[in-house]
């Protein structure tokens, strides 16, 4: 566990933990329809209707395992979080979906996890922006690839572009917190936070870089939303 992971862990506090659900439809538009995509992905890539182990890396409020469960009764969840809030909330959530009992919560981080645990699939959602530069990304996704099985699916999902970098992107964003009945300072002040508190990955390529690096294959991006980027890739044979 580096200390840049602690430090992000820090800013997931019970007040934001609360409003992260709501906000996040706000942030990214098409939340819902990424992890819906998400969920019919694996399920393509490892065939409809099988067994499987998968590992949901900040799981958050589990809404990835909100969105698998229902269409893969033969799957099952680790669910890592290093937020006691976020744990919280997703057991709440699971338990009353009925998904409580096809889940094992960890409250911790990737790297707590035993090297042998062999998942045959992982999710890392929204996550690798809030670590601060490469290293730290490097970090978790080279924890996640020693987990996986050989061949094993793995889906990354986040912001990509230097923010500034993309100044008709980042207007569009401030509208959408506008469109969602924010005022114009508070849509200010949201973005302010937002691009003091963020490092996402500063291109398409980036992200391919750092995922050949922790020894995965080349990626394939089946969502896209503003800055948001959805990509699915397998573990190197």
């Amino acid at each position: 566990m580096s200390e840049t992971a602690a430090d992000s862990a820090k800013k997931f506090d019970p007040a934001r933990a609360g409003e992260y659900d709501r906000q996040s439809r706000i942030a990214l538009a098409g939340y819902d329809a990424c992890h819906d995509l998400t969920a019919c992905m694996l399920s393509a890539a490892l065939g409809p209707g099988t067994s499987a182990r998968l590992l949901i890396a900040g799981a958050g409020t589990a809404q990835e395992v909100l969105s698998i469960a229902p269409q893969e009764p033969g799957w099952h969840f680790t669910a890592v979080d290093p937020a006691p809030p976020m744990i919280d909330i997703a057991r709440n959530r699971l338990e009353a979906a009925g998904f409580l009992d096809r889940t094992t919560l960890h409250l911790g981080y990737v790297e707590d996890l035993p090297q042998d645990a062999s998942f045959d699939a992982a999710t890392l959602i929204g996550v690798l922006h809030h670590l601060p530069g490469d290293e730290a990304k490097r970090t978790i996704l080279a924890a996640i690839a020693s987990r996986l099985k050989p061949g094993g699916v793995f889906v990354l999902a986040g912001n990509h572009y230097a923010y500034q970098s993309q100044p008709l992107m980042l207007a569009a964003w401030r509208q959408r917190w506008i469109m969602q009945g924010a005022s114009s300072e508070e849509a200010d002040a949201k973005l302010a936070k937002i691009l003091n508190g963020a490092d996402p990955p500063h291109s398409e390529a980036a992200i391919a870089g750092l995922l050949h690096d922790a020894g995965f294959e080349e990626p394939t991006r089946f969502f896209s939303s503003l800055f948001w980027g959805a990509w699915l890739t397998r573990k190197a044979r």
